[in-house]
């Protein structure tokens, strides 16, 4: 008898007593249901979230390049944002995203505008033209042509931006001084630093009467 008790007391030093097994059976049982429970709170949070987003949409309707659009959007978008992930318009850049660079310009009722500076619910009702619409088809508007005839670019990223600029100049002073020319290009930055071959490019086009863009002509 004294052995078998030896035996048992071993057992138990040794490792789990069947006591010990069943509450921890019993503790891990509700371990699993309060991680459950938590991921089924983790995911009503998840849905309730998604609600109250698509309670904060708004409906707008966006005028670009001669075309209306239709889409939701929340009220925090800037209208680079809609323009480049919602509509497609991809020759808007996306560069400093604080009104600095001017890689993001189009034009709002035919004045360059910075759009990441611009709310897209601010732009309902103008006339939106990217550098897309300055195209008919295939064939590059007057200003674009210009600049790929002076080689007014080099990497390219900033002259969609440069592009619009200098097509806002033109439709609102067909024919800048120099002066004027070197202001109304100011707002747009070129890391490549083309300015001199940028300059002669409106210089170019104003002298032969360009500056009326082709599909987003108002």
């Amino acid at each position: 008898m004294k052995k078998d008790d030896d035996k048992r007391c071993k057992h138990r030093q040794a490792g789990m007593t069947r006591r010990g097994f069943i509450t921890s059976l019993g503790a891990g049982a509700v371990g699993v249901a309060a991680s459950g429970s938590l991921l089924s709170e983790g995911a009503k949070a998840s849905e309730l979230e998604e609600v109250k987003a698509a309670d904060t949409l708004s409906k707008l309707r966006l005028h670009v390049n001669g075309r209306p659009y239709h889409l939701l959007v929340e009220p925090r978008w800037s209208l680079l944002f809609a323009l480049r992930e919602k509509l497609g318009f991809n020759g808007t850049k996306i560069g400093c995203e604080r009104g600095e660079c001017g890689a993001c310009t189009i034009l709002l009722d035919g004045v360059p505008r910075y759009a990441c500076q611009t709310l897209a619910l601010e732009a309902e009702g103008h006339e939106i033209t990217t550098i897309e619409g300055l195209m008919e088809g295939e064939e590059l508007g007057p200003v674009q042509q210009a600049f790929l005839d002076e080689d007014a670019y080099q990497c390219g990223y900033c002259t969609p931006g440069q592009i619009m600029a200098a097509e806002g100049l033109l439709r609102a002073n067909p024919d800048p001084s120099d002066e004027e020319i070197l202001t109304g290009m100011s707002g747009n930055y070129c890391r490549c630093a083309a300015y001199r071959n940028i300059f002669q490019a409106v210089k170019s086009a104003s002298t032969k009467g360009l500056g009326q863009g082709r599909g987003g002509q108002s």
